[in-house]
């Protein structure tokens, strides 16, 4: 019988108030980073019936696919510390590990610092091979994604040699694309974050071809990625750590969702701004208050339409077209030149962001057939009302690399609508796969442990809609 041998998770924000992994503490908006999540609890209890099933004494391999720790609107330490909290449940002191020793990171736009400190640790790990007083390669700002020598996280690797019983645990980072192969190299599974679907996230390549009409957008990911990481790292994996600001831009977010509040945070952010005339550009001198919030309100009203708060459909026609530029040039080029030119006849995509998990058969220019695509959702509440559309899957895959979704939630105002679900992209004429099969067959939704994770998600859905109810109210 098929094993899990893949399990991959994304945008879990831990840490983050607006994350149902990280608990809230009762009667309170404030995180409380100490207490496991029952949300968080009942996950690893759901995932852990699964995998004392296989028949294999192998463990799987835990990838995790950006957004884990979150870096942007919360605190390191925060972070960190729910972090470890995931930590325990995997890797209990008292029972047996839940996953292979070596964690497989991607990270994300939130926490992108991960891959910046990675970056630096790779580099450094360069230097130490070449011969003293030689000439040095300029930093590189990926990795390999096909069979890559992945980076030994140095940050989260420590943080778990605080429990001496996972001494050998290691967190490998590989960033932004990571592949399998099947041994015959003709089915592959590749896994990234997926913030570069999303065109804000390659602002400044954008900015560049508009000042310098004769430079063309980057058609390789180390380009891109190089024309972009300062932006990435800086707006939306660092301002969390920037004191005052840090909060404030996380307020920023969460008055977005009530009119009222959002036009009068601006109202006093303009006349604040106008009164200290100062700070103003000087381009922007001498305009009133009612041109400049016009202006601040046209910025703005373009962070609103991240893809992460699109209700319309699963993606929009914006992240649609990132899709395809992502899969038909930088990625598609990357796997040229890893893999000896050679496009596998049967490709999967793994990605999260945008919070919308679903699973879909798309068609590429450049690919032998159309790709299996996998969106993992995402865990948090940054709606006062809840959405169907958003939720939150986990990526299950077998030693063959066939793929499933664990389909954990999907928002509803309807407690019964919390449903634990299996799901599978299937081609034309395919049948189910005996891997989706047995999942199947072991989810029982109405029974425990499925059961008290729908419950506790529903739950959690409500108090973090009242945390952030109270902070737009704040």
């Amino acid at each position: 019988m098929p094993d899990i041998r893949y399990v991959c998770l994304s945008d879990m924000h831990l840490g983050a108030d607006n994350s149902i992994l990280t608990k809230i503490l009762p009667g309170s908006i404030e995180v409380d980073p100490l207490t496991p999540d029952p949300v968080l609890c009942q996950l690893v209890a759901c995932l852990r019936h699964l995998i004392e099933k296989n028949e294999s004494p192998q463990k799987p391999v835990l990838v995790l696919n950006g957004d884990i720790l979150e870096m942007a609107l919360s605190d390191v330490n925060k972070a960190a510390m729910v972090f470890e909290r995931f930590i325990e449940l995997v890797f209990p002191k008292d029972a047996e590990a839940l996953f292979d020793e070596h964690i497989l990171y991607i990270p994300g736009n939130h926490d992108h610092h991960i891959w910046e400190s990675a970056r630096e640790t790779q580099y450094v790990n360069f230097i130490s091979t070449i011969e003293p007083g030689a000439a040095l390669k300029a930093p590189w700002h990926t990795t390999k994604m096909v069979a890559p020598d992945p980076v030994k996280e140095y940050f989260l690797t420590n943080l778990l040699k605080h429990r001496p019983h996972r001494g050998n645990t290691v967190v490998q980072v590989v960033y932004p694309n990571y592949a399998l192969f099947t041994s015959d190299e003709q089915k592959c599974i590749i896994f990234s974050h997926g913030h570069y679907v999303e065109s804000i996230y390659s602002l400044m390549s954008t900015l560049n071809t508009m000042i310098f009409p004769n430079r063309k957008k980057p058609t390789m990911i180390w380009d891109l990625e190089a024309e972009n990481f300062a932006w990435v790292d800086f707006f939306w994996s660092t301002m969390g750590r920037s004191g005052d600001v840090g909060q404030s831009i996380g307020l920023l977010y969460d008055k977005m969702q009530d009119q009222q509040q959002f036009e009068k945070l601006i109202d006093n952010f303009v006349t604040s701004l106008v009164e200290r005339s100062n700070y103003l550009p000087h381009w922007l001198e001498g305009v009133e208050v009612a041109g400049l919030k016009l202006f601040v309100r046209f910025i703005l009203s373009h962070i609103s339409q991240l893809e992460s708060k699109r209700l319309d459909q699963y993606l929009s026609p914006d992240a649609r077209q990132g899709l395809k530029f992502f899969m038909e040039v930088p990625l598609r080029e990357q796997l040229l030149v890893e893999h000896q030119q050679i496009i596998p006849q049967d490709i999967t995509f793994v990605f999260g962001h945008t919070h919308k998990p679903f699973q879909q058969l798309m068609d590429f220019e450049g690919y032998p057939a159309p790709v299996s695509v996998y969106n993992s959702g995402g865990w948090v509440v940054d709606k006062l009302q809840p959405h169907p559309i958003y939720g939150a899957a986990c990526i299950l895959i077998d030693e063959a690399l066939h793929p499933m979704t664990l389909r954990m939630y999907n928002q509803s105002t309807n407690d019964e609508a919390y449903v634990v679900d299996v799901a599978e992209s299937l081609r034309s004429g395919a049948t189910h796969s005996p891997f989706y099969k047995r999942i199947h067959a072991l989810v029982q939704p109405d029974r425990d442990p499925w059961k008290s994770f729908s419950s506790s998600v529903a739950e959690a859905v409500r108090i973090h809609a009242h945390v952030l109810q109270t902070k737009i109210n704040l």
